[in-house]
């Protein structure tokens, strides 16, 4: 990690920007894939499967048998440690649930909104080395709040010989995600990955069903797709990109702890960004220590180690510094590993989620606390929230006015509407007025 000291606001633009890559060609190689599906249909899916994931398949749909077998490979303790997360996931987020209330702006004049499930949603979750089960939790449970009742799962097929502890693989879906899945309720799960699953879903095939949302994390390619694929009016999450955190420690963090979150988002893959703000170097300099003893000991430390290659060490000069650099970042994560936590947080406007001081780690956050982790990255945080049960619903405004109520606000109207040039407007009030 490079360190820079105090560095002039002038400068924080580039110090803070996250790693390119180039775009171009990026989007013509997702395109290609996009409309070979988009006119290959299954045929197409499985191709690319054959190509990129080295599996071929006759069946992509998962069977009922795969999904009660995968819970025999899996030890008791996991799936404890599932349904705890998903039970904390589901106690936060039905808190998000609103009662319709009716407004009366006026006598007579009645205002209201609902929120309706969006019917068919479409979920992502990569698999291979690291199955993102969790992930499946911190959406599937909010779309089933929501009401939505259709939700489709798309994960690549492994290509290992069996999963670390257990017995299956070589063409099956991590059996931690199929447990997931049966848990929470996914209405079909099915074998793909990579561009060709959101080709699938935005487009459908004879297998896979058209959904008019997708949500999910995946690499850069995947991120590409659902990008492309709104211009086909297909909606998606949010923008995102590669995980990033930033954390902000002061002489009371503990130089340990900051370097096992820092390491925490390092592994998530070689593009991931870790920021770390700090209100002296010899903080800086401890934290450097840990990381260096802990990512020897990191099964992903290659990974990590390239992570950290991007990132970045700030000295700022005190606390309202931090406070300014943080929300110029707009990081996915904000761990404030300082005195007066609370304090700071109130003041943190951009950012995906925030953990509050020395014993909140951002791995909590990622699994069990129960608030969502699939966030914003890329500075989009100044501009999005992260996913919520609001993200799977449509919100429906109604209205109902009594004959006394349009008689109270159709001069209002009539005389809006004439000052707009749409006569038209007008007369759908004054011909019910003359009435």
């Amino acid at each position: 990690m490079q360190t820079f000291k105090q560095p002039n606001r002038s400068e924080w633009k580039k110090l803070l920007a996250r790693p390119v890559i180039d775009a171009a060609a990026l989007e013509q190689k997702v395109k290609t894939i996009l409309n070979e599906v988009k006119t290959g249909g299954d045929a197409s899916v499985k191709f690319f499967t054959k190509q990129f994931d080295g599996i071929a398949l006759d069946d992509m749909l998962v069977s009922e048998a795969e999904i009660n077998d995968a819970e025999k490979e899996l030890s008791i303790e996991l799936k404890q440690a599932i349904q705890q997360a998903a039970n904390n996931i589901r106690r936060f987020h039905e808190k998000q649930v609103s009662e319709v209330e009716v407004i009366e702006t006026m006598p007579g004049v009645q205002c209201w909104r609902k929120s309706v499930g969006i019917e068919k949603v479409g979920l992502y979750i990569p698999g291979g080395t690291a199955p993102l089960f969790s992930t499946l939790l911190m959406l599937s449970i909010p779309a089933k709040i929501a009401g939505c009742k259709e939700i489709i799962l798309c994960t690549p097929p492994s290509n290992m010989a069996s999963f670390p502890g257990t017995d299956t693989g070589g063409g099956k879906i991590h059996p931690a995600i199929l447990f997931a899945a049966k848990t929470v309720g996914v209405t079909k799960i099915f074998k793909a990955g990579g561009v060709q699953a959101i080709a699938a879903m935005a487009y459908g095939t004879q297998t896979i069903p058209r959904v008019y949302k997708i949500f999910g994390p995946g690499n850069q390619y995947v991120t590409c797709a659902k990008q492309l694929i709104q211009k086909d009016g297909i909606a998606i999450d949010m923008p995102a990109g590669p995980s990033e955190v930033a954390v902000y420690a002061d002489d009371t963090a503990n130089p340990a702890f900051v370097a096992a979150d820092l390491l925490s988002q390092a592994e998530h893959g070689i593009d991931s960004q870790v920021v770390l703000i700090v209100s002296r170097e010899s903080i800086a300099v401890s934290v450097e220590k840990e990381i260096e003893k802990q990512l020897a000991r990191l099964p992903r430390k290659e990974i990590a180690a390239k992570a950290l290659e991007n990132s970045k060490i700030i000295v700022v000069k005190d606390e309202a510094e931090a406070i300014d650099v943080l929300n110029e970042y707009a990081a996915e994560h904000v761990i404030l590993s300082c005195a007066n936590a609370d304090l700071v947080a109130e003041k943190i406007i951009n950012a995906g989620s925030v953990f509050l001081g020395n014993y909140s780690p951002e791995s909590v956050g990622d699994y069990a606390s129960g608030t969502n982790h699939t966030l914003p990255t890329n500075g989009y945080a100044k501009a999005y929230s992260g996913v919520s049960v609001d993200s799977f619903v449509k919100k429906i405004t109604y209205q109902k006015l009594t004959e006394q109520g349009l008689k109270n606000i159709g001069k209002t109207v009539e005389v809006m509407a004439a000052a707009e040039g749409l006569e038209a407007h007008k007369n759908a009030v004054s011909i019910r007025l003359k009435g």
